[in-house]
């Protein structure tokens, strides 16, 4: 590799043999005996990486390597010191070197470090590349046996663990390889919910952990022993919480990480809905008829929250003091913040972050954050940036610094749809894109999914003729009418409500504080 390395050191002319060892390995050497001409010099050249001597009389290794920071922050540094003190390596760490290596050093050494911090990009992609090769048939094999829904969940975690790994590869054509196994990977697990999805939720005994199931069998048993905490940001893919995972793993355990499957439509107004209330939509409908609006209903969808979990508590008798909170603008998240300690005279405080659902409809609507977040890997990217500058962060600092029990979950996930299909519905159809609702609608059989009886599988009927159609993969729904216009202003946005691994096996997150 051709690179260009300053070294700076006050014996460096006993260093000469070390020197013309990385010149035949194809390095070029620039070498100075003090740390103001270092300072200099790496202000007038560009060097690949800088060696740095930490005890130079003058200017020593940290006051140097604090000047040339200060002038370029991205220089790689690798300090050279004779002395292990602790106090020496905290202050050269802090000082944001790249790598230190202690005296005496031996070219093999030196030769190391400077593949570790200047290939360190490459060998990585090379080494991800190849281990992805080595896993992609042995993937590839079992999507062709006859999984459970268990071990789709396995499926699921090992292709999410592989697309954040080759985001960093410079490989784009296995990139593109992977692609085409997840969208593989899409194609037959919605062949398998359409099989086994009315088995599901009607008890069958393989059937996956669902929505109207997470309080049952994951919360209650936690309840009126000490305050727990349920924190739900909506929208939250898996993906999102493996890049989130090591932020919060700051301050929290992560005691359980879990998948469990999201009910149908995959969208806040049914999913979010049985969460709380511990009960399928048909059952909502039919026990509290004044806390379920339909589709062709006036008013919002999920006002009744609060209410449907007070009556879930109720009716498995859990006799305590609970708080409902759904974040929805920031000035509410600060001020939950700020009375922070109010919540603790719960049993029960159940937050819901709105934040995801709201990137994904801006994402939609707003031609710069289309730009910020035109792909997977810049969506996840962009979910970070919000987590660390948000009110949530603090919120759950604060829970963690008490040590007490957090659920953290989601209510489905979202996918990215590049796929136009026709439909056509009357005027009474709703608008959702990956799922549709009415009578007399006209569609391909072949390209959806399609539950003609909605009491099957446990979803309100609106009239006798209302068919319940889902997108699967990253189809979506688009009219005949202005077709064209819609299939682009739509295509590459997320959205939810259909059959895909990514909305419908979602996490559920079991925190302690550290």
């Amino acid at each position: 590799m051709e690179a260009r390395i300053l070294w700076a050191d006050d014996e460096i002319e006993l260093l000469k043999p070390h020197i013309l060892f990385l010149e035949q390995k194809g390095y070029t050497i620039d070498t100075i005996n003090n740390g103001a001409d270092a300072v200099d010099m790496s202000a007038e050249t560009h060097y690949d990486i800088i060696f740095l001597d930490e005890n130079m009389p003058g200017l020593n290794g940290l006051e140097t390597l604090a000047r040339i920071k200060a002038k370029n922050q991205s220089v790689p540094v690798i300090m050279i010191t004779k002395s292990e003190e602790e106090f020496i390596m905290e202050e050269a760490i802090g000082g944001q070197i790249s790598d230190y290596l202690i005296k005496p050093v031996n070219p093999n050494q030196i030769l190391l470090a400077l593949k570790k911090n200047l290939l360190k990009k490459n060998l990585v992609s090379q080494k991800t590349t190849h281990d992805y090769q080595m896993e992609f048939r042995q993937i590839g094999m079992r999507l062709n046996d006859r999984l459970d829904a268990e071990e789709w969940a396995e499926i699921y975690r090992q292709l999410v663990a592989w697309e954040i790994k080759l985001q960093e590869s410079q490989d784009e054509g296995m990139k593109e390889i992977f692609a085409m196994q997840k969208k593989d990977a899409n194609t037959q697990f919605c062949r398998y919910v359409d099989k086994n999805y009315r088995d599901w939720v009607n008890d069958a005994p393989d059937s996956p952990m669902m929505s109207h199931q997470i309080f049952k069998k994951r919360i209650f048993d936690s309840l009126g022993k000490e305050p727990v905490f349920v924190v739900l940001i909506d929208n939250l893919r898996f993906d999102q919480w493996a890049v989130l995972k090591p932020l919060i793993s700051e301050f929290f355990n992560v005691e359980r990480e879990e998948l469990y499957y999201s009910i149908l439509p995959t969208a806040t107004h049914y999913a979010r809905n049985a969460i709380f209330s511990g009960l399928m939509p048909s059952e909502i409908e039919k026990r509290y008829p004044d806390l379920w609006l339909n589709e062709n209903d006036e008013g919002g969808k999920n006002m009744h929250e609060a209410e449907l979990l007070q009556a879930n508590l109720k009716r498995n008798n859990k006799n305590i003091k609970m708080s409902y909170n759904k974040v929805v603008k920031l000035d509410f998240a600060k001020k939950l913040v700020d009375r922070f300690n109010d919540l603790l005279q719960n049993d029960l405080n159940v937050i819901v972050y709105n934040f995801v659902d709201m990137l994904s409809h801006a994402r939609t609507e707003m031609d710069v954050i289309k730009e910020l977040a035109d792909d997977e890997s810049a969506y996840r990217s962009l979910t970070i940036s919000w987590f660390n500058h948000s009110p949530l962060r603090d919120i759950l600092k604060k829970i963690a610094e008490k040590g007490i029990k957090t659920f953290l979950t989601t209510d489905h996930g979202t996918i990215r749809v590049d796929t136009p299909i026709k439909i056509v519905g009357d005027k009474n159809t709703n608008t959702n894109l990956r799922y549709k609702v009415g009578k007399n609608l006209s569609y391909n059989e072949k390209e959806v999914i399609v539950s003609s009886d909605p009491a099957a599988i446990k979803l309100p009927r609106e009239n006798v003729s209302s068919n319940f159609v889902f997108a699967k993969e990253n189809d979506f729904f688009a009219y005949p009418n202005n077709f064209n216009y819609y299939a682009n202003y739509y295509k590459d946005t997320f959205q939810h409500g259909g059959v895909s691994l990514e909305e419908i096996i979602i996490p559920f997150i079991e925190l302690s504080g550290k």
